[in-house]
């Protein structure tokens, strides 16, 4: 016979069995998260342990030494030709021949146009027949002459005489007037002729043979320019100038009487010209408008590599003096313009120096004060390292393309003990 359960009996146990299982989730999930807090804990702990401090950052550093170096000024400039020629007729008449290649080179002397000179040579011949005539009555004159000079004492007059005398006068000047317009004749035949006057370049014509030319007219030719040497027009401010004088009066900047001063050219692509020119003038007048002075070099130009016209930079030394380099690329300006530089101390903390005076020499500036031999200046990295940081300096050389070669690796770090 079977026994009959009681339904709240049933509802009653059916209550703690769940209630059991929600406890035993709980536990686990509390059991997990202990787990977790006690992992993190000790990893935590491990890692303080093993990071220790962060050793100093390495800077490339030269070593600063004082020397005489050479004070430089980069002026800039354009390129004229050394000589330059309108070439206009002197004559008038159709040009005949044209005898050279528009653009090429042509030596002095060298024919360039021809005029048609058949007028020329008839003036000529014209000429030369009234000097044999003048020539012809010059004796009979002189014979004229001697005789009244026979006969002054016996009948002839003086006035006779003075007669004769002045035909004999008259009959020289005739020659002499002849003899000119016959040099006349032949002057303008040569000029039918138009001959370089200088070794150069000629440029492009606008004229060609059949056309009418006029002595002296408005229009050239052609031009022509001689390249080789070549000029080069620079300008430099009045205040720059007037630094270096009081630079030279304090003795700080040394010029030799006897030298001159160095000229190298810096072409638009960047390229170096490789000959050295030197100073040709200097205007002694500075521009009201722009505040700056002429000054014109002159330089070598075999290859015509450098064309009238063309943008240069030139470097122009203009003495020396003592002092230390700091490359450009580690150095900055501040607000003032005045130049700043990173040195590493003796402690090897990072610190600023200010230079208000510095001039340029060659890619460096040239400072006179400020610094001591064997001061560490910070060439590279120093954008990201502020002052009183701790490095480590690295000595280090400055190419002369700008770029830091090092001559000594950093000491490698002390290796853990176990």
């Amino acid at each position: 016979m079977r026994r009959e359960v009681p339904f709240v009996i049933l509802a009653l146990e059916l209550t703690m069995t769940r209630r059991l299982k929600l406890t035993s989730v709980l536990v686990l999930c509390a059991a997990a998260l202990a787990g977790c807090s006690d992992s993190g804990t000790a990893q935590n702990a491990g890692g303080a342990g093993t990071a220790g401090e962060k050793p100093p950052s390495p800077v490339s550093v030269v070593l600063m030494k004082q020397a005489p170096h050479p004070l430089t000024s980069t002026l800039p400039g354009r390129a004229s030709a050394f000589q330059t020629a309108d070439i206009r007729p002197r004559v008038s008449g159709v040009i005949k021949e044209i005898a050279f290649k528009e653009g090429s080179e042509v030596k002095a002397g060298d024919l360039l146009f021809k005029i048609e000179d058949d007028s020329y040579s008839a003036e000529v011949a014209q000429a030369q027949a009234s000097l044999e005539k003048a020539e012809a009555s010059v004796p009979t004159a002189q014979s004229n002459l001697a005789r009244q000079e026979r006969l002054v004492n016996s009948g002839a007059t003086q006035v006779e005489l003075e007669n004769a005398r002045v035909t004999l006068l008259q009959a020289q000047a005739d020659v002499a007037q002849a003899k000119a317009a016959l040099r006349a004749a032949n002057i303008n035949l040569n000029l039918t002729e138009i001959r370089a006057p200088f070794e150069g370049v000629t440029n492009a014509s606008v004229f060609s043979i059949g056309n009418v030319v006029t002595a002296n007219q408005t229009d050239a030719l052609t031009t022509l320019r001689r390249l080789d040497p070549i000029y080069i027009e620079l300008t430099e401010s009045s205040v720059n100038l007037l630094r270096l004088q009081e630079a030279i009066k304090a003795g700080r900047v040394n010029q030799s009487g006897d030298q001159e001063a160095e000229i190298r050219l810096t072409l638009e692509d960047g390229q170096q010209y490789p000959i050295v020119g030197k100073l040709d003038m200097s205007e002694m007048a500075v521009s009201q408008t722009t505040g700056t002075f002429s000054i014109r070099a002159v330089f070598d130009n075999p290859d015509n590599l450098v064309l009238p016209g063309m943008y240069v930079r030139a470097t122009v030394t203009v003495g020396t003096e003592n002092g230390f380099l700091i490359p450009q690329r580690a150095a900055t300006r501040n607000a003032q313009g005045e130049l700043n530089a990173k040195f590493v101390t003796a402690e090897n903390k990072v610190e600023t120096r200010t230079f208000p005076d510095s001039q340029v020499s060659g890619n460096n500036w040239l400072v006179a004060s400020g610094i001591q031999d064997g001061d560490k200046l910070i060439v590279d990295g120093f954008q990201w390292i502020g002052d009183g940081a701790t490095v480590q300096p690295v000595e280090s050389t400055v190419n002369e393309q700008g770029f830091v070669v090092e001559t000594a690796a950093p000491a490698a770090a002390p290796a853990a003990q176990p």
